[in-house]
């Protein structure tokens, strides 16, 4: 049959779990199988001193580093491939890989935005469950140390100055024997105050301190929440600059784009490695940190108290009560002692009396003492210390760290795709390059070589018909080539100009002697084309079929 204990620790521990419930995720991290670098199962309770546990979550941190090296070697074969072979580029495929890569890029940027956002939110979470535990480790690390002071004050003031004044005393009343029995039974209970005092927990003495502790997480959390925020303006700036560069078609930032790429994808698995690692380990903790904590405070604290102030349960006793309850008694005693000794001492000794209200004084700021010391050894000012710290952690905490892995994922699968899409617009901006350098700089209709024209003069002076004032006689001095010219008329092309494109547009320049279709005319340049035209019908006749 279970002993009365056993069954009263069972109690406890059912009641604290109604205060503390551990969350799905907690479970499902738990849950996942350990092995360390043998492959061999270990197990999943929470052990960080143990090096096959210490183990297990370095396996799963390279599992990641794993998962970026094929990732990375994945690339790298795409990217020789891409660039290596060489494919005809067909004008017709020009349009779709373009909108291919733009599509592959808006949603590249669309995954990252939303993949940062996702950050932002667990980075914040974790930071928020961490704060609290440092907070409560902080608020416990105080009480702790206020009782340890309470203990140690009135310890003194019961040795020392009591002690002081009972030897004046003493001296005072040593011809009254009943006077010196009396200061003898006080200063019997000043004794047993003491001994109750000295049974009390000595929290400083413990090895690990809390505040030491505290400091140490808030400082670590700070520079991990200063890291991840790095991280996502790293990643908000590779994103800009991957859309600058396809929109402004500049090889310089698509290659600044691919270098910031690479660094973020490796720093994405990075942190997804410390993620998992972390919020496992965390978990494994969560599942039962009662039990972790009195495995590591049993040899230093009594199992006893330390159920006490986990479990915090009406149905447990307090363990410090009888030493409270003697320390009442014995302090009461003194001062009905004191009382008797002001009201009949008094008047024959009446130099006791300073030393009489000295130990009064000492009793009631011990009194006092004592109702302090009872508030704080309640375990429900430490108990709530307790919760807040595990639910801290265990709830924000693990939870943003869950956010921050699902962060690294989706950042690296968006980069590995701006990468693969690199070749591609690569090869985008060189062929534009050389269709926009592909031109006729002796075709004075073209605009661009009209630019060019600007910036490099001709070397000749060329003459046309923007240059004369209209006289007939200068129209006569032009010469048309020998080359053939269509006879068609030219109020055809006219008809045909405004029938398909609308209103007719007319040139100042006219087509003569190239094989193309003349374009349209203004009515003043029409009539010098008719005249020209006239003036020589014979010879543009025999070079044209019948």
């Amino acid at each position: 049959a279970p002993s009365p204990a056993c069954c009263q620790g069972r109690r406890a521990m059912a009641a604290a779990r109604v205060d503390y419930i551990a969350p799905w995720w907690i479970y499902w991290l738990h849950s996942l199988p350990r092995l360390d670098f043998t492959f061999r199962p270990v197990d999943s309770s929470f052990q960080p001193g143990n090096a096959s546990y210490q183990q297990s979550l370095l396996f799963l941190g390279a599992l990641a580093a794993v998962c970026l090296g094929v990732n990375l070697l994945v690339l790298s074969i795409y990217l020789l491939c891409v660039c290596c072979c060489k494919r005809e580029e067909v004008a017709e495929t020009k349009r779709p890989r373009s909108c291919c890569i733009t599509w592959t890029a808006v949603v590249a940027g669309l995954i990252c935005c939303a993949a940062i956002g996702i950050g932002f939110y667990g980075n914040s979470e974790t930071d928020d469950g961490v704060y609290q535990l440092a907070y409560s480790l902080e608020n416990t690390n105080n009480t702790l140390a206020g009782i340890d002071e309470l203990v140690s004050a009135t310890s003194q003031k019961m040795n020392v100055a009591l002690e002081q004044h009972l030897a004046r005393l003493n001296e005072i009343f040593a011809s009254r024997g009943d006077y010196v029995l009396s200061l003898k039974f006080m200063q019997q209970m000043a004794g047993n105050i003491i001994t109750q005092l000295s049974g009390l927990p000595v929290w400083h003495n413990v090895s690990v301190n809390l505040g030491d502790v505290a400091s140490q997480t808030t400082y670590v959390e700070y520079y991990r929440w200063l890291s991840y925020l790095l991280l996502f303006i790293l990643d908000l700036v590779v994103c800009f600059v991957a859309c600058l560069g396809l929109a402004k078609h500049s090889k310089c930032l698509l290659i600044t784009m691919l270098a910031g790429a690479l660094v973020a994808l490796v720093l994405s698995w990075t942190s997804l490695a410390v993620d998992t690692a972390a919020a496992v380990g965390t978990s494994d903790f969560c599942i039962a940190p009662d039990k972790f904590i009195m495995n590591q405070t049993q040899n230093e604290i009594s199992g006893e108290v330390i159920h006490y102030y986990v479990y915090c349960s009406q149905s447990l006793s307090n363990p410090f009560q009888q030493a409270l309850t003697i320390f009442q008694r014995s302090l009461t005693t003194m001062q009905i002692q004191i009382q008797g000794l002001l009201q009949f001492a008094v008047p024959v000794f009446p130099t006791a009396e300073k030393d009489l209200r000295g130990i009064q004084q000492l009793l009631n700021s011990s009194e006092t003492s004592l109702h302090q010391l009872t508030a704080m050894l309640d375990c429900r000012g430490l108990h709530k210390d307790y919760l807040d710290a595990v639910i801290g952690i265990c709830y924000d905490g693990v939870e943003g760290l869950l956010y921050l892995a699902l962060f690294s994922l989706l950042t690296a699968v968006a980069f590995s795709a701006m990468i693969s899409a690199m070749p591609h617009a690569w090869k985008r901006l060189a062929s534009s390059v050389r269709d926009y350098d592909d031109i006729d700089e002796e075709d004075p209709f073209n605009p661009q070589a009209r630019r060019i024209a600007g910036h490099n003069p001709p070397r000749g002076q060329m003459r046309s018909l923007c240059s004369y004032s209209g006289t007939l006689g200068s129209q006569s001095s032009l010469h048309p080539p020998a080359q053939a010219v269509s006879n068609a008329p030219v109020s055809e092309y006219m008809n045909q100009a405004a029938l398909f494109g609308g209103t007719p547009r007319y040139e100042n320049v006219p087509l003569i002697g190239r094989g193309s279709p003349p374009p349209m005319y203004s009515p003043s340049m029409r009539a010098t084309y008719l005249s020209i035209s006239e003036d020589h019908p014979r010879q543009s006749g025999n070079e044209l079929p019948a």
